[in-house]
């Protein structure tokens, strides 16, 4: 049996043509070959498996060819092409900076460097992984790394940039390297599959891009683990159970049942993934996906960004243009918040399937078809006696009053066109379920759709309170506002005025300010008037804030505390003098 070779190596790039997705940094590095501008110093910088070792590599097969082509690609048929395709290049130095990142190390590397080349111009040393250096190491380097000798060039490779010295950053010319986009992976898959006869679907090979995440060698490792799977035909099916990844057609599923507002399907369809081994963190981030990707389909000018097969964009399409973007919108909301909450929830599943409950009822459909098991649900108690004021009732639904009744400029009372309801109106109690039927969620639904706003009944015949009992009551709303002091003093100092006219008594109470006024009249005086109105038992009340009396000229009233401090130190010179000699600031 021949020896085995893995794709990643078998299929690695032997020049600038065939690197993929990084066609900005080859160019680079081709011109400054052409124009002989060569750094003694690269940093390639970027994620796994994008080809930083491959392009270091390439470079140094380029420069040191004997007989380059016009465009300066290497011959492959010099001494210096031979040795590097066979793997025995002295001109090509690697130095693995993960297990040799000590100082001793970097002095052989130095005492190495001082030795030329036997074939070809220069050497190339490559330090991969160099952000594993030690200090003493990058210090004990950077003497070197700045003046090497003629023939020595160093290529610097790494995935966390970061971690680099500065003093080390700029001693060299710096090449960032892109994730491999998913186009790309699968045309290069593509072709790999025609030269080895195996015949596989593009969903597959979007599936297997996807799963390497921007890396082409993971890419290619996953497709050799498919093929030992599946052999030479690969099937999708077979592609999604051996990497253990989610199908689409769950997430297809999973937006069907929340636009029919099916919440019962959604909930069976998440327990029969997890009863599959797939992670439910996964599915909440694959399912954001999917709301993502047809946000995107249903938004023209995008497809750009639908990084799909064909066979798959049509069927996004499709459902997308049954999605109302606000319910897109909505249902990405609701499980970006699931994802982010998912650590912190006690309940994990829990978590996951309040969400999906969220989504269900997004599109206002919910489908109860699926009811639980019934549950009895007694009888509305029969409602109390009239009296002075009817506690309010849940179940029972009282008509809707109208306005509170105020009294016109003019004079005229509102109070007669809104007629007070009194506790014979007969109240719609909750229907029982029927006999061995379930409290379902559509008769709830249904029931808080037809119920209005309840309030408390009103007693038949109201009293016109007195003036005296008015003062009186007056204060059991002032605590009601102790979270606002300024409110609160102001109400608990205030003298009240009272005026009646038809039938209906308007209080007037006074504030220290216009500010404080018109803030009373814009945000708080009609709670302020159904609290008082609730206190006195009695809707004959309207409350006013009174006039502010106009400054007589020249005079004006203190009300910040820096305009107090002033007037008190101009009415008392003792003060200012106290204030002068403690250096006190009084703004």
């Amino acid at each position: 049996m021949s020896q085995y070779i893995v794709s990643a190596r078998k299929y690695r790039p032997d020049s600038f043509e065939t690197l993929l997705g990084q066609d900005n940094i080859a160019r680079t590095l081709s011109n400054s070959i052409k124009r002989g501008q060569l750094a003694h110093a690269y940093l390639f910088c970027g994620p796994r498996g994008v080809g930083k070792t491959t392009t270091a590599r390439i470079f140094a097969k380029m420069i040191n060819c004997a007989h380059p082509g016009p465009d300066m690609e290497p011959c492959g048929e010099c001494e210096s092409c031979v040795s590097f395709q066979e793997g025995r290049s002295y001109c090509i130095h690697e130095l693995d900076a993960a297990s040799n990142n000590g100082v001793d190390d970097i002095k052989a590397l130095i005492e190495q460097v001082q030795v030329p080349p036997q074939v070809g111009k220069y050497s190339v040393y490559i330090i991969d992984e160099v952000h594993m250096l030690s200090q003493s190491a990058f210090n004990a380097f950077l003497k070197t790394l700045e003046e090497p000798p003629a023939h020595a060039i160093f290529v610097l490779a790494t995935t966390e940039k970061h971690k680099i010295l500065p003093t080390i950053l700029s001693r060299c010319q710096t090449y960032d390297f892109n994730r491999i986009g998913i186009p790309d992976m699968v045309r290069n898959l593509r072709g790999i599959a025609a030269k080895e006869g195996i015949t596989i679907d593009d969903e597959s090979l979007h599936v297997i891009a996807q799963k390497a995440d921007g890396a082409m060698r993971d890419a290619l490792t996953i497709f050799d683990q498919t093929v030992a799977f599946c052999g030479t035909d690969i099937k999708y099916e077979d592609v999604v159970r051996n990497l253990n990844v989610l199908d689409y057609d769950y997430s297809f599923g999973m937006v069907e049942n929340f636009l029919s507002g099916s919440y019962a399907a959604a909930l069976s369809s998440f327990d029969e993934i997890l009863s599959k081994g797939f992670n439910a963190l996964h599915f909440v981030a694959a399912l954001s996906s999917h709301l993502r990707d047809l946000v995107v389909a249903r938004t023209a000018g995008l497809d750009a960004l639908l990084e799909l097969p064909d066979s798959l964009k049509q069927r996004y399409r499709e459902q997308a243009a049954r999605c109302p973007l606000q319910f897109l919108y909505d249902a990405l909301g609701v499980t970006t918040a699931c994802e982010a909450g998912y650590k912190a929830a006690v309940n994990p599943r829990l978590h996951i399937e309040f969400a999906l409950m969220k989504l269900s009822f997004l599109t206002g459909r919910t489908d109860v078809s699926t009811t639980p098991r019934p549950v009895a649900v007694p009888q509305a108690a029969p409602a109390p006696a009239p009296a002075a004021v009817a506690p309010a009732d849940k179940t029972a639904v009282a008509p809707k009053p109208e306005p509170a009744p105020v009294i016109s400029s003019g004079g005229e009372a509102a109070a007669e066109k809104s007629p007070v309801a009194t506790p014979s109106a007969p109240t719609r109690q909750r229907r029982a379920p029927k006999t061995g039927s379930a409290l379902s969620m559509s008769a709830i639904l249904q029931e808080k759709e037809e119920k209005p706003e309840a309030e408390a009944p009103v007693a038949a015949e109201e009293a016109l309170p007195d003036d005296d009992t008015i003062r009186t009551r007056w204060k059991e709303l002032v605590p009601r506002y102790e979270s606002q002091p300024r409110l609160a003093s102001a109400l608990a100092k205030t003298e009240l005025r009272m005026t009646e006219e038809n039938g209906v008594k308007s209080v007037f109470f006074s504030v220290s300010n216009a500010a404080q006024k018109k803030w009373i009249e814009d945000k708080i005086l009609r709670d302020m008037e159904n609290a008082f109105r609730e206190i006195l038992k009695s809707r004959k009340v309207n409350l006013h804030v009174d006039d502010i009396p106009e400054e007589e000229p020249g005079e004006k009233k203190p009300y910040m505390p820096e305009e107090k401090a002033k007037d008190l130190m101009d009415k008392h010179p003792e003060v200012r003098a106290f204030v002068a000699d403690l250096g006190l600031d009084t703004k």
